[in-house]
């Protein structure tokens, strides 16, 4: 799959000073979906997070069959599940159950986590959060083949049982990460690589990725990469940072707070100020300007990595409004879809 354009990612957090309840953000959440597919966007994306105090969308199963159920032609991915977090017959069992409402549309994008707070929570480890992905990669397969399998690894042990309904579309899984060790994962292990990383880091996790199937006896050109990155347009770059500036400063913020959050009550605090070293980082990090100039820097990332790459622009952002958000998503609809 390439060209078009991916949506996301869809987080439905609340935000200082908004009156929308969290039912108001996951009735829009819906909402946009509806409006992506209609759109024309190739795919949606939701991303996960545990007891953050805005509400960081801690359920992407439920909210994928959501999805699915009320559209009939977008690919429906999870942008990434923490899988550590989870026991993977339940995953594969609500993974199953997405793939038949969406008629073969859902793809599975897992992560490892990294916030000491979800593991302690849900008594799972940091220190093994490796070995139990591998052991769910391994697992996943077996489950959505409707045989009845036994597992007794170090992380997961279960008696012999069959995971029923089996997904009538086998379910593509994708790794989301930086570092080597997932890329190489998802080479040995899954159908693709989810990555946000830059230009060059993006090439080298290529090599990587290549060299890893090689050796293992796997086809790089069936490999699928899915590159995502910040959009937001406007007639120039100086006046979509503008527009942009004090969304993408709070989306990128609340990472930095997310731990701090999970213990915390009381009222949504508001971002700290952005320094100007920050501002760059971020504007740097972020595509602006016309349909023409979004799309440039997109092919030229194309070009640099020498693959195939599906583009999901990461352009929903909590503290815009419903309308400003649609006007977002059809600018880039209309402007930089047809051109990537």
């Amino acid at each position: 799959m390439s060209g078009g354009l991916g949506f996301g990612l869809i987080s439905a957090q609340r935000t200082p000073g908004d009156d929308r309840s969290w039912t108001d953000l996951y009735r829009e959440a819906l909402d946009i979906t509806v409006q992506a597919e209609q759109l024309g966007f190739r795919s949606v994306w939701t991303t996960e997070h545990h007891f953050i105090d805005d509400g960081y969308m801690p359920s992407l199963l439920p909210m994928s069959a959501a999805m699915a159920a009320l559209t009939s032609t977008i690919e429906i991915g999870t942008g990434v599940m923490l899988a550590p977090l989870h026991h993977p017959l339940r995953l594969a069992e609500d993974a199953a159950t997405v793939q038949l409402i969406s008629n073969g549309r859902f793809t599975l994008g897992l992560g490892l986590g990294w916030m000491p707070v979800e593991f302690d929570a849900f008594e799972s480890s940091l220190k093994t959060r490796g070995r139990a992905m591998d052991e769910i990669l391994a697992i996943l397969p077996q489950a959505w083949s409707g045989e009845p399998f036994a597992h007794d690894g170090e992380v997961f042990r279960f008696p012999k049982v069959g995971v029923r309904p089996t997904p009538d579309v086998p379910i593509p899984v994708v790794i989301g990460g930086g570092a080597e060790a997932a890329v190489r994962r998802a080479a040995r292990m899954t159908q693709g690589f989810f990555s946000n990383a830059s230009p060059a880091r993006l090439a080298e996790q290529v090599g990587w990725a290549t060299d890893e199937l090689e050796a293992v006896g796997g086809d790089p050109a069936a490999f699928r990469w899915i590159y995502y990155t910040m959009m937001f347009p406007g007639p120039d770059a100086d006046t979509a940072w503008e527009r942009a500036r004090a969304h993408v400063h709070a989306l990128r913020w609340k990472y930095g707070d997310m731990e701090a959050s999970a213990t915390r009550g009381g009222d949504l605090p508001e971002p700290e100020p952005m320094s100007t070293e920050d501002e760059a980082t971020l504007r740097g990090a972020t595509l602006l300007g016309t349909g023409a100039e979004i799309a440039a820097a997109v092919n030229e990332v194309r070009e640099a990595v020498g693959v195939e790459l599906d583009i999901v622009t990461r352009s929903y952002f909590p503290t815009l409004s419903f309308n400003q958000q649609v006007e977002v998503m059809e600018e880039l609809a209309e402007e930089v879809a047809p051109l990537v």
